[in-house]
């Protein structure tokens, strides 16, 4: 099939979006690309078309497993063979998925970017038809990025298994230096780059400095119709300011990782289909949504970086219709980020701390633990030991950088099932197990493909199907596990930990402090790009566009700096009009108040007088207590 036809086949369209069919073409004929594509700009279609129109398996590497999890089951719907291995996955899930990679028809792998660092997971890729590697959120692959994640460095290392594959680099915002450095660690040769602009003309950009904050995000919901989001820091504000909006009679609900997927999913099925007026969410929200009547995108804080300002931001007016992005500011919010950023930095000896009671907190013994994975309740964690979350969260992201083990945020992960005998010796234990053989037959009927991979199971639909309690088939499945009937793997929705080599003696355990130095420079400048963007009064659009490398951009005419400029011409234009028709009327004759005012037709009463004020103060007309002249 031609590329317009993968495209109106699995996509029903009839045209690429701009700049789509370009990078397809570059990719297609073998060039490294760099595409920078704004949010919802379709990026996911510059990969998935050209891996359909070549034989193999393209292999796609991205940091966000919810995205991840729903571009596989999109390309499942469709017909098309795709799996995701993410942090949580047993070694037999992983192997048994790597396996179906290497001998079945599938034709894309998701990989989250710590797998990389799995030997197994590279031993097997050397052994795939591998058309494509596909990078998305490339620009965590840049030390100088926004989000930067030490494991992307090893990307590079899958070319050494197949040097003639190209390399797509996806990301929706980048600097100048970003774009540099994601070709060079991905170490690109005969390289394209694509970027649009990332002018967005429908969007106009506000900043209010604002104390009384939850009356501003009543007043502009209450200003503005259409739906919206609401950025906050917090998972207790999100609940809040749903409430507030509730309360005031503004349809609201809110969204964070902390709840269920099926809770998730509710909600942002509610607020797509405009049940739900507004979300209040984390920056858990977004990724993968593109709903295009976005009428205003809320900030209730200052973000950590223009460029997730950019991406939030950029939800809104997807539909090319007017929208705002507001972003709401006061004082305290420099002495709050000044907080942050300290305890985002712990020092050398509270990491390599954290490293060992986080050892002694699972009983890993020195020289053990390499490849384990672990639950995490960083609240029990922390009491224990009595330390910041915040501070722990960040040395977690340290000790991850330095490779002695992974860290991932709420992985939630469905139960999953694979049955461990052929289908003869299946057979036979039903035969034997009259018992089990009612129970085995649902699980036949409802699950199909569980004898070559792990399936997703639902506990409570089985309840139903067999006519028994969630707690009975839960029970059946581990009994069954234990005959080594099955492998079953109930949900889990922790963090995790994972142990990426075995743990080291103190001595052993070495921390890059110049490293830890260079990201607390690289943090610094993005927060004082972002407080320098709320307290400037230049163009907002130019702001932004400039930090993103456009320096040459036009101003807006539609944000707020812009529009306040406007006024303020406009006002200087009314005097000057005004001022010309009063030297005009005094010119022949001297006239009363109530004459002079007659004279003048533009301009409110109030102008009129004030512009009267300011020619008797600068001497350029003259009163004798009863007339007015030049």
């Amino acid at each position: 099939m031609t590329i317009q036809e993968i495209l109106k086949t699995y996509w029903n369209h009839d045209t690429f979006r701009p700049m789509q069919e370009d990078i397809i073409q570059s990719v297609l004929l073998g060039y490294d690309t760099l595409a920078l594509l704004p949010t919802g700009g379709g990026k996911s279609v510059c990969f998935q078309v050209p891996a359909l129109a070549k034989d193999g398996i393209c292999i796609v590497v991205s940091p966000l497993i919810a995205l991840m999890k729903d571009q596989v089951e999109n390309l499942t719907e469709k017909g098309i063979l795709a799996i995701a291995i993410t942090a949580g996955m047993s070694k037999r899930e992983v192997d048994v998925a790597l396996d179906a990679c290497v001998y079945n028809d599938v034709k894309f792998l998701y990989l989250s970017p710590e797998r990389l660092l799995s030997e197994l997971v590279q031993e097997r890729i050397k052994y795939m038809r591998v058309n494509l590697f596909a990078v998305d959120e490339a620009h965590c692959i840049s030390q100088w990025g926004y989000d930067f994640r030490p494991a992307y460095l090893h990307i590079a290392d899958l070319r050494k298994l197949h040097p003639d594959v190209p390399v797509l680099a996806l990301t929706a915002t980048a600097t100048a230096e970003v774009k540099i450095d994601i070709q060079e660690k991905l170490l690109f040769k005969n390289a394209k780059v694509f970027q649009k602009s990332f002018e967005r003309k429908n969007i106009s950009y506000v900043v209010q400095h604002e104390e009384n904050k939850f009356r501003k995000l009543l007043d502009v919901a209450k200003g503005v119709k259409g739906t919206g989001i609401v950025y906050v820091r917090s998972r207790r504000e999100c609940a809040e300011i749903a409430k507030l909006y509730n309360d005031n009679n503004i349809k609201a609900d809110y969204y964070h990782a902390g709840l269920t997927p099926d809770e998730r999913s509710k909600k942002q099925e509610s607020w797509k289909g405009n049940a739900t007026r507004i979300m209040v969410a984390t920056n858990a929200f977004g990724m993968g949504i593109d709903k295009p009547g976005v009428r205003f995108v809320i900030h209730k804080d200052p973000p950590e970086s223009l460029e997730a300002y950019y991406q939030e931001a950029g939800r809104g007016g997807r539909d090319e219709q007017k929208a705002y992005a507001v972003l709401l500011y006061n004082n305290a919010d420099h002495a709050r980020q000044e907080k942050i950023f300290e305890l985002s930095f712990p020092s050398v000896d509270e990491i390599k701390l954290v490293y060992h009671q986080l050892s002694n907190y699972y009983s890993v013994a020195y020289g053990a633990g390499g490849g384990v994975s672990y639950d995490l309740d960083l609240g029990a964690f922390c009491s224990k030991y009595q330390l910041d979350v915040i501070r722990t969260l960040n040395a977690l992201k340290f000790l991850e950088q330095s490779e002695y083990l992974s860290f991932s945020e709420s992985v939630f992960l469905p139960s999953r099932f694979r049955f461990e005998i052929q289908h003869d010796q299946l057979y036979n234990f039903q035969i034997q197990n009259a018992g089990w053989d009612a129970f085995i037959k649902t699980l036949l009927r409802s699950y199909g493909g569980a004898f070559e991979s792990y399936v997703r199971i639902k506990e409570f639909d089985v309840a139903c199907r067999a006519n028994m309690s969630v707690q009975q088939v839960i029970e059946g499945l581990k009994q069954l596990q234990e005959y080594g009937v099955i492998n079953y793997l109930p949900q889990n929705d922790q963090p995790q930990v994972t142990y990426l080599r075995s743990r080291l003696q103190p001595k052993d355990l070495y921390i890059d402090k110049a490293y830890i130095e260079q990201r607390k420079a690289t943090y610094r400048k993005k927060i004082e790009s972002v407080f320098g963007y709320c307290t400037r009064r230049q163009c907002r659009s130019q702001q932004l566009l400039g930090y993103f490398g456009e320096t040459a951009a036009e101003k807006c005419g539609v944000c707020d700096v812009c529009l306040e400029e406007k006024r303020r011409q406009s006002a200087v234009d009314v005097v000057d009009d005004i001022t010309n028709e009063i030297v005009q009327s005094l010119t022949t004759e001297s006239l009363d108040i109530n004459e002079l005012m007659e004279t003048i037709r533009i301009g409110t009463e109030k102008e009129r007088l004030d512009t009267i004020r300011l020619l008797l103060d600068a001497g350029k007309i003259k009163f004798n207590n009863e007339r007015y002249y030049l």
